[in-house]
């Protein structure tokens, strides 16, 4: 079963320009990925500061793959210091 994510992100603003570096690198590595389907980042229109991951994996096995990579496990390292809260991940199916 395939599985869509859409990943919603708020960074700081005083930290914006350095969380976007971070995700553009995880767009370019993630797309090398096997699992990997789609992955796209998206940017918010009225708030700068907001950035919407669109994602679609082949399979659980590949996302917990993906999970694991280390370009993956920096982004989990600025949530705490960059970002205004936790990323809200939606999982979800296509029916």
């Amino acid at each position: 079963m395939k599985i869509h994510l859409t990943a919603i992100i708020k960074t700081k603003d005083e930290h914006r320009a350095a969380v976007l570096s971070v995700l553009q690198h995880m767009v370019e590595q993630t797309r090398k990925e096997d699992a990997c389907e789609l992955y796209s980042l998206h940017q918010g229109i009225d708030d700068s500061n907001l950035f919407t991951f669109y994602e679609i994996w082949k399979s659980q096995q590949g996302l917990d793959a993906h999970n694991q990579q280390p370009y993956i496990q920096a982004f989990g390292e600025l949530v705490a210091d960059k970002l205004q809260e936790k990323p809200i991940i939606l999982a979800t199916t296509l029916i």
